[in-house]
């Protein structure tokens, strides 16, 4: 059996000098229906990671990102229905508060949240974790040259 690869995608716009963040609630017959969620998907074969996260914005949301970048940690969890540890890489992208949002199916709504409000929906403990190390990130201006993904 492959391996597993699936990525995760903290999606933020800047709004009176603060990160507002992009949760998207899903839709009934999908998993975690019912779940307000960050972007999450598989990543295909012969697909790296970063397009992966990329190629999953476009689908769920129809954006571009003004600015993409991998977070320095991961999302890691113990799945027992697989009996596997997932390691999932994490991205940030900033998007144009201008940009209109066009779900695909796998979502019902979607809304922006301060990091509290973000906080309080999200139900998943690492993806907490992530939410709040890219908020303190974005806040202190602290995107290294490092970890912005160009020329996609």
């Amino acid at each position: 059996m492959a391996k597993k690869k699936l990525i995760d995608l903290y999606p933020y716009k800047i709004e009176d000098k603060a990160p507002q963040f992009l949760l998207l609630k899903r839709a009934k017959g999908h998993i975690y229906e019912g779940q307000w969620r960050m972007i999450g998907g598989k990543v295909n074969p012969r697909e790296t990671y970063w397009k992966a996260a990329l190629r999953e914005l476009k689908e769920e949301t129809g954006v571009i990102p003004d600015r993409f970048w991998s977070v320095p940690s991961l999302n890691q969890f113990y799945e027992h229905k697989t009996d596997k540890i997932l390691t999932i890489p994490a991205f940030a992208a900033q998007l144009d508060a201008s940009n209109s949002i066009r779900l695909n199916s796998e979502h019902i709504t979607y809304d922006w949240f301060s990091i509290q409000k973000a906080l309080d929906i999200i139900i998943w403990p690492e993806q907490k974790r992530l939410l709040q190390l890219v908020h303190n990130i974005v806040t202190s201006d602290q995107i290294l040259d490092d970890w912005l993904i160009k020329n996609y």
